[in-house]
């Protein structure tokens, strides 16, 4: 397959398949041809592209994402391991939905300072916020 058709199928840009590439998340061969100097990309490389993808969605940073095709490669990607690494990833998760939130309780919590400061010297001189 030709990278338009792989652009098709994935709905990938050219530029991302190429980074990918780059990254060596994924592997390409060029065909031979005095022709041209096209690249090949075969049905493991498309399966490898919607594994990314699909690990992208859940989150995982191409790091991570390097680290699960690296296991899918060596032949140990278990169900088990497999299941802690995403366990790893809710847990990272959740760390930041807590950070997020208590920097919500932050700003929440500034506003309504400022709001209260604001209305005790003059609604239209707000030097605090």
């Amino acid at each position: 397959m030709l990278i338009g058709e792989i652009v098709n199928k994935t709905k990938l840009t050219r530029d991302t398949i190429r980074f990918y590439e780059k990254k060596g998340l994924i592997k390409v061969n060029r065909t031979d041809s005095e022709w041209n100097n096209y690249k090949n990309y075969n049905e493991e490389t498309l399966n490898r592209l919607f594994l990314i993808k699909k690990a992208k969605g859940f989150g995982f940073t191409l790091n991570e994402i390097a680290e699960l095709l690296e296991m899918f490669d060596m032949n140990i990607a278990t169900c088990e391991i497999m299941a802690i690494k995403v366990k790893e990833k809710l847990t990272r998760i959740d760390e930041k939905i807590k950070g997020l939130n208590e920097m919500k309780v932050m700003i929440l919590d500034k506003i309504e300072k400022t709001q209260n400061e604001c209305s005790l010297v003059s609604k239209n001189n707000c030097e605090n916020f």
